[in-house]
């Protein structure tokens, strides 16, 4: 089984109105990301640009709606394009999030939460058990976002998270920004959370901004929206992660409102002096 290789360096999620300025110079960047199901088609110019980028960087390949989490069968035809994808491609790192999306011929082109318990446990173990033999590669399983909670869960999501990657020898992808968003909206504390994360099973980081909103009673809730900024408290909750589990691959997430390639390179040049500043401590 292939497992992932990304750099430890900054990356960015490609949207194709930032092509032309990095192809142009050299990036502050060490690989790219882009959503697997925006890249299903036969070609056109979407494969051209990324065939174009993947002769300079590393290429991680996220998925959206497998419904990892669901309690149906995956779909079939779904993981079979993603296959075809992945051979296509050979991607360094291939992901996926612990969540469900769909329901019986439905998908609700959202990541929604689920329970944590011994039930949904193996059903999850039996999907990554079986994605990861159809791709032939590892997967990385990231930790959601999540705005509710479930009065029949049993066990502790870092623990689950945990159990998943023992069991299924799956890799994790650590998203910060979720973890603070949960923490916010549901009154924990995110670095007591990060404190217990098995870190020694991350493959790749995630950081993105939040929108900070009110829910139905006018309480505050954090909405994971990828539309804004990285925020200095997950800046900080960040360095904390590097200078404990040491440099990893770390992408910036902007999926909405994007802005220019310059604020984009600057968030990832923000990534790569933390990233230098855990290398050479390290080394010293």
């Amino acid at each position: 089984m292939i497992r992932a290789s990304l750099p430890a360096a900054p990356g960015i999620g490609f949207k194709p109105q930032h092509f032309d300025d990095i192809v142009s110079a050299e990036q502050p960047i060490g690989f790219i990301e882009v959503h697997a199901e925006n890249y299903m088609g036969a070609g056109g110019p979407p494969h051209a640009m990324l065939r174009r980028l993947q002769e300079t960087y590393a290429l991680s390949i996220h998925g959206v709606g497998l419904s990892i989490g669901s309690m149906a069968p995956l779909d079939t035809e779904h993981l079979s394009r993603l296959r075809i994808l992945c051979d296509r491609y050979e991607p360094a790192s291939f992901s996926e999030h612990l969540a469900w999306s769909s329901h019986g011929e439905v998908y609700l082109n959202d990541l929604l939460p689920l329970p944590y318990t011994p039930e949904t446990l193996a059903r999850i173990v039996d999907h990554v058990d079986r994605v990861q033999h159809t791709l032939n590669r590892e997967m990385l399983l990231e930790n959601p976002s999540t705005y509710i909670q479930f009065a029949d869960t049993t066990i502790p999501e870092t623990e689950f998270l945990a159990e998943i990657a023992h069991r299924t020898g799956c890799g994790l992808l650590l998203d910060i920004n979720n973890v603070f968003v949960q923490a916010k909206n549901h009154g924990t504390n995110a670095q007591d959370y990060l404190a217990v994360f098995p870190l020694a099973r991350v493959k790749e980081i995630h950081l993105g901004g939040h929108d900070a909103q009110t829910d139905d009673v006018d309480a505050p809730l954090l909405i994971d929206a990828h539309g804004s900024p990285v925020t200095s408290d997950v800046w900080s909750l960040y360095a904390d992660v590097i200078a404990k589990a040491g440099p990893l691959p770390t992408l910036i997430e902007w999926d909405n409102d994007v802005p220019s390639w310059p604020v984009l390179a600057d968030e990832a040049r923000a990534a790569a002096a933390i990233l230098k500043h855990a290398a050479h401590s390290k080394a010293a």
